[in-house]
């Protein structure tokens, strides 16, 4: 499955404004593996019991990604749906232009 390309405007936030919080809706494995530096980890599996005690401003901007584009598309959703008012989704890290980092 080819990756999903984020817009423009997404990634020049990401590069450009530090009040963004990167969230990545992987599994564990998968952020130990391979992430973009800074991001939080919460699985997408996890949003909705614990999006609230991770991102307790609803009004930040939050940048979701995860592998291929198709957890963080869900997430964004899911987020959105929770009240969250400005969610963008980043999409897939496959063929990301970002710096990643692995390891602990």
């Amino acid at each position: 499955m080819e990756g999903t390309k984020p817009s423009g405007d997404v990634i020049e936030m990401v590069r450009n404004d530090k009040d963004v919080i990167l969230v990545d809706v992987r599994t564990p494995e998968e952020h130990r593996q391979k992430r973009i530096p800074g991001s939080i980890l919460l699985p997408d599996y996890e949003l909705k019991s614990r999006a609230e005690e991770v991102l307790p401003d609803k009004d930040a901007k939050i940048v979701v990604y995860c592998r291929s584009g198709r957890r963080s598309a869900e997430a964004a959703k899911v987020l959105k749906e929770m009240g969250y008012k400005n969610v963008y989704d980043l999409g897939g890290i496959i063929d990301s232009p970002y710096e990643t980092e692995s390891g602990e």
